[in-house]
């Protein structure tokens, strides 16, 4: 449509532009109030349409929240297997060497039963895990500890 056929052309000169006596269609009142005013009113159909998702709980997660990755007697035992069985279970002295935190895995938990003699590394651990571990004739060590062992 050219400029010179549109509406706002034809209204240059009036004071209201159309739009009635002094002041309407002017202010908050023409768009229901400020800001998120009435959306429980008459706004509502509005929000069911383009934000549906703005009211209700989403929940919340604590900003440092550090998730701690464990591992059971039980799974330490498993995992040992599987890497011994692909070829990738190192040796230190004879005993197997299992770092798990290179895995990615930062505690170690007294659940289950340990059937072998285990080097585990890892950043922590339970006194449960501990005393399977040296009932079994293995140790637990730190990743800073197997770095200054060499």
């Amino acid at each position: 449509m050219p400029t010179r056929w549109r509406k706002s052309r034809k209204h240059r000169g009036s004071r209201t532009c159309g739009w009635g006596q002094i002041g309407q269609h002017r202010k908050s009142g023409s768009r229901g109030g400020h800001g998120h005013a009435g959306m429980h009113k008459h706004k509502w159909t509005w929000v069911l349409k383009y934000a549906p998702d703005y009211f209700g709980r989403r929940g919340f997660h604590r900003p440092n929240r550090r998730e701690i990755r464990a591992l059971n007697l039980i799974q330490l035992s498993s995992l040992a297997e599987n890497l011994e069985r692909r070829g990738e279970l190192k040796t230190v002295e004879g005993v197997p060497l299992l770092n798990l935190s290179e895995l990615g895995i930062g505690k170690l938990v007294g659940r289950g039963r340990l059937d072998r003699k285990l080097i585990v590394v890892v950043d922590r651990w339970t006194e449960r895990a501990e005393r399977a571990v040296k009932e079994a004739g293995g140790r637990i060590l730190k990743p800073e500890e197997l770095r200054a062992a060499g």
